[in-house]
């Protein structure tokens, strides 16, 4: 196996996001590289509010070194009001320094989502997740229409990225439909990551 691997950045509430990184990082497997998976901490509304360096439980936080040394990233957040959740946000934010260095030029990267209806918002947060990156100079790899399952869905799944609808109480798990696409995709990212390795 590669020692290189891919980032699977994640925040997750209700466990759907989660869920998805966890079949995305399995299809990275499947591609022959490795999957580093890890979240950021909650934003507090209390200024005081500090989180351990370190969660009680779950995956690790993310460090821009992570960011730093990956060969593609994929993004998950739930939607919020179509837009990425301010945890994700934040973090992304504080990667200026990667900007100015130019560490993620030419980086593959894909982006995931959830949402509770079917229509709520799911394609204007993958955009949403995906400005930034861009910015960075990293390329957008989407959900070919080669990935059977991305016609059929009648749930998540779009070709800007991997996504599930959790339901109004957030429980419904990940369709078949949803698996398959978001280990396709981890698989497709992993596959095009060692594509350009080898280019360059």
């Amino acid at each position: 196996m590669s020692s290189s691997f891919i980032l699977v950045l994640y925040y997750s509430v209700g466990g759907s996001v989660k869920a998805l990184a966890e079949q995305i990082a399995l299809g990275i497997e499947a591609s022959g590289m490795s999957a580093r998976v890890r979240t950021v901490p909650a934003v507090s509304s209390t200024t005081e509010a500090t989180s351990s360096p370190v969660p009680d439980e779950g995956d690790l936080y993310c460090e821009y070194q992570d960011l730093r040394d990956c060969s593609a990233l994929a993004l998950g957040s739930p939607t919020r009001f179509g837009n990425m959740a301010a945890a994700l946000k934040y973090f992304i934010d504080g990667s200026s320094d990667l900007w100015l260095s130019g560490d993620l030029i030419d980086k593959p990267f894909g982006v995931f989502t959830s949402s509770a209806s079917l229509h709520g918002g799911q394609e204007t947060t993958l955009m949403s997740m995906a400005i930034p990156l861009l910015h960075h100079g990293m390329i957008w790899a989407g959900v070919p229409y080669s990935v059977a399952e991305l016609g059929q869905t009648s749930t998540g799944g779009t070709p800007y990225g991997p996504s599930h609808v959790s339901g109004s109480q957030g429980t419904t798990t990940l369709t078949a439909d949803e698996i398959a696409i978001a280990r396709a995709y981890g698989k497709r990212l992993g596959q095009l990551a060692q594509r350009l390795e080898r280019s360059l």
